[in-house]
């Protein structure tokens, strides 16, 4: 979940229409959508994105967030930093039998990106975080619990003439800490930048995480990994992806996610003028429901260690998530690198460090992820101490190329016959 990162969704282009809104965190009032927008055909969109002006990073909170969408128990150490790290007057932290999981304001919460999503008919505008990392489209709905509303917009079926329940139907995921979100499934139409898919299941969540609902912005989530992943039970249903890519011209998404600056979700085409490099594909294993790929090695500067690295791409995880012989390969040769696991939840290292890029292999090609986002973020407002982009994996059971890389390439997820994921290098912009 989603997630990662510092932007929000705040413009959509397609279809000869543009959606006119303007998202609000609080009462503050982001750039209008529509003074951004392209115009595109029937099987093409492009999503953009603004600043999330009250988001701050808090690396320990966003290594927490992923222990719990991997299904892993947190470290008790990942609580305790969170909560001296973090710049919320007060951290709720939740005790469960399996351990200690936190709850905090929304200004501390790790998500990235959401985009305006229209449910039903007459239509409902709902804000959605796109998460590469899962598969299903799940909404607040009118069935939860006042108390559990916290500001969202929830999906109201019983308002819409197009809507269905799927009668014996009923999604749920279980994260780390033994919280959980679930309810009933209905089908609707749902509209993302002028294109429509007439029968979408809809998870309408009856219950959510304490998480959420902090997250008072994000009306829900809509996965953009596999089939396999989608939790719909007694039979799982096609996932928006799977429903939409049927609407494309070719059936892709790309992501060009920049650093500290605005980027875009395209879904149909690929942007020649996005990236500078060709696109070096490589073989994706959908079985696990992620998108599932393997390097042909990494780097730590100009040496390159050709030892295949197998993880998944995740739009919705902010950092790159690697074995601990790989963090400790890069971060020896960062100067003033520090293991500060047990007070800020990772690496740190000063921010102006003259730190190596870090390289990725996709198959001859080389991603360079420059010392500017490996420096991902300060480790509280001001300071001059960065939290790392690569951070150890150990614990999660999977790699994860999260924001930290993405950011630092074009990426184009392919679910064709034959599903793949394309890698080319880009202008940085710094």
């Amino acid at each position: 979940m989603t997630t990662a990162g510092l932007w929000l969704v705040a413009a959509l282009a397609a279809a000869g229409s543009a959606v006119a809104l303007s998202p609000k965190i609080g009462n503050t009032v982001l750039n209008d959508p529509t003074s951004n927008t392209q115009q595109f055909g029937a099987g093409k969109a492009s999503i953009k994105q603004v600043r999330n002006p009250t988001y701050e990073f808090n690396g320990a909170l966003a290594v927490l967030k992923t222990h719990l969408k991997y299904g892993t128990s947190a470290p008790d150490y990942l609580v305790r930093a969170m909560l001296a790290t973090s710049s919320a007057s007060r951290a709720e932290v939740l005790r469960r039998s399996t351990g200690s999981a936190a709850a905090v304001p929304i200004n501390d919460m790790d998500t990235a990106y959401i985009t305006p999503v229209t449910i039903g008919t007459p239509p409902q505008t709902l804000w959605l975080d796109f998460d590469s990392g899962s598969s299903d489209l799940w909404v607040f709905s009118n069935y939860m619990p006042p108390a559990q509303l916290g500001g969202q917009t929830p999906y109201a079926p019983n308002k819409s003439t197009s809507a269905t329940q799927l009668g014996g139907h009923s999604w749920s995921i279980r994260y780390g800490d033994g919280s959980n979100s679930g309810g009933n499934v209905f089908v609707d139409t749902v509209t993302v930048g002028g294109l429509t898919v007439a029968n979408q299941s809809i998870g309408c969540a009856q219950q959510v995480s304490s998480s959420f609902t902090r997250e008072m912005h994000m009306d829900g989530l809509a996965g953009l990994g596999f089939g396999t992943l989608n939790t719909i039970r007694p039979q799982k249903q096609p996932t928006f992806f799977d429903n939409i890519k049927k609407t494309l011209d070719k059936p892709l998404f790309t992501s060009d996610l920049k650093h500290r600056a605005e980027g875009t979700y395209d879904f149909g085409y690929i942007d020649p003028a996005k990236h500078s490099t060709p696109i070096t594909y490589t073989p994706v294993n959908p079985s696990p429901g992620y998108w599932t790929f393997t390097t042909s090695g990494y780097g730590v500067g100009s040496n390159f260690t050709a030892t295949p690295l197998t993880g998944i791409a995740d739009t919705g995880t902010t950092l790159l998530y690697l074995p601990d012989s790989v963090v400790r390969a890069y971060y020896s040769k960062v100067p003033g690198a520090v293991d500060a696991r047990q007070t800020y939840g990772g690496v740190v290292f000063p921010c102006d460090a003259a730190a190596p890029d870090f390289v990725i292999g996709i198959g001859a090609a080389r991603i360079a992820i420059p010392a500017k986002i490996m420096a991902y973020a300060p480790v509280t407002r001001g300071s001059k101490t960065c939290f790392g982009g690569l951070q150890s994996s150990g614990g999660l059971g999977v790699n994860i190329f999260g924001d930290a890389a993405l950011k630092a390439a074009f990426v184009v997820f392919e679910a064709g016959e034959v599903p793949r994921i394309g890698w080319a290098g880009k202008k940085l912009g710094f």
